[in-house]
């Protein structure tokens, strides 16, 4: 039987000293941007009851779940939105509108091996409950904006528009589990599939406007051709809708970074409107997404629009780990003679309440003290004894 004692599950690993410490650097330029953006921090349970994500649609097989004393499914939190809009309706109902919030906490989905996603993902994020229009998207997007530029100077935003797939494939004679196939080829850009798909409904202008969706990715272009489609109602205004808001990202300075994607269909489909997702040069997947969900609260209590992001944790420390300075050793070794162990530890703590990083020795024998201050790089040792001495490593007694 093989032992399992020293080895990780599969899909999830230890996070050691330096990317701890760029986990950390992302985390504290993430939180620098909400706050002061008006965000507040919340955190949400671990667990949760598996109803809560029942209602929007997450794949049951990609749940780790487990039952709780009484015999009720529960699942390690799959998605942090929704159990936000479940927390919302339940303790935020009094409070007035806009509510914005920020998480950071983690994410568990069971993937397929070699798919090499992590079956946990560190996330932070936002969420702007109560607010819905143009300035409530570009707010979204541009804190989005500040929190990729934190990250990396090289960056792109890719937009597009969940409510126009859904207006196209509602008019579609296809059973709900084939209209969730079509959105899966489509976020592939699986051409092939899509089209095997889409073959059996003939020459529908919906059928033929969703073949091209995956194809339309650029700039003004791909809007223009979308709207030569001569699509009416909801989905005509939805384009108008995209066009402005693609404009006011472009008046913000952002068009050199800007990308329109028509296929992006985010893989959670509670999204309703716009949809976005960041990219960073050599990072192959998205290292944030985002969009809104005007219908998800409704799910749990009174309707309330909303909209947020989130940030892959992760891919954030690897973009960060380069730029940091390398970590500073301990300034000072305090090492205590034998008997004045006490005294050592004392000198410690009156140290490090100004702020000088100091290590204390653990040995008996002041050469084993000086032989770990080589080999950490710490410049000096204190010994405490009858008398202070202070020896400059490499150097000589003071």
């Amino acid at each position: 039987m093989r032992e399992y004692s020293k080895l990780t599950p599969e899909g999830v690993r230890d996070v050691l000293f330096e990317e701890c410490r760029a986990h950390r650097e992302a985390q504290r330029r993430l939180e620098a941007i909400f706050r002061c953006r008006g965000y507040r921090e919340v955190v949400t349970p671990g667990l949760e009851y598996y109803d809560v994500f029942s209602l929007a649609a997450i794949p049951q097989e990609e749940m780790y779940k487990s039952t709780d004393g009484a015999g009720r499914l529960l699942v390690f939190r799959p998605d942090s939105t929704l159990p936000i809009a479940r927390m919302a309706a339940a303790r935020l109902q009094g409070h007035s509108r806009p509510i914005r919030l920020y998480y950071s906490q983690s994410v568990f989905r069971t993937w397929p091996a070699l798919s090499g996603h992590s079956h946990e993902s560190a996330q932070m994020g936002v969420e702007l409950l109560g607010a819905d229009g143009i300035q409530a998207d570009l707010e979204v997007i541009c804190t989005a904006v500040e929190a990729l530029r934190t990250v990396s100077q090289d960056f792109r935003l890719e937009l597009g528009y969940a409510g126009l797939f859904q207006l196209l494939a509602g008019r579609l004679e296809v059973s709900p589990a084939k209209r969730e196939e079509i959105r899966a080829t489509i976020e592939a850009k699986n051409y092939g599939a899509l089209g095997e798909l889409l073959d059996p409904l003939g020459d529908c202008p919906e059928a033929q406007a969703i073949r091209r969706l995956p194809r339309l990715f650029g700039g003004e272009e791909a809007l223009a051709e979308a709207e030569s489609w001569e699509l009416d109602g909801e989905a005509a205004r939805t384009l108008e809708y995209l066009r402005g808001l693609y404009g006011a990202l472009n008046k913000l300075g952002l068009g050199h970074r800007l990308m329109v994607d028509l296929g992006l269909v985010q893989r959670n489909d509670y999204y309703t409107g716009v949809v976005f997702s960041g990219y960073v040069q050599d990072q192959g997947r998205p290292v944030l997404t985002g969009g809104r969900y005007d219908r998800l609260c409704g799910m749990f209590g009174p309707d309330m629009p909303a909209a947020g992001f989130a940030m892959d944790m992760e891919a954030a420390a690897r973009l960060l780990a380069p730029r940091l300075d390398p970590e500073e050793p301990p300034q000072v070794l305090v090492h205590g003679e034998p008997g004045w162990e006490l005294e050592a530890q004392k000198m410690v703590m009156e140290l490090t309440s100004l702020g000088i990083a100091c290590e204390c020795s653990v040995w008996d024998a002041r050469s084993r003290a000086l032989e770990r201050a080589r080999e950490a790089g710490i410049p000096k040792v204190l010994c405490v004894g009858e008398e202070a001495i202070e020896i400059n490593v490499g150097g000589g007694e003071t």
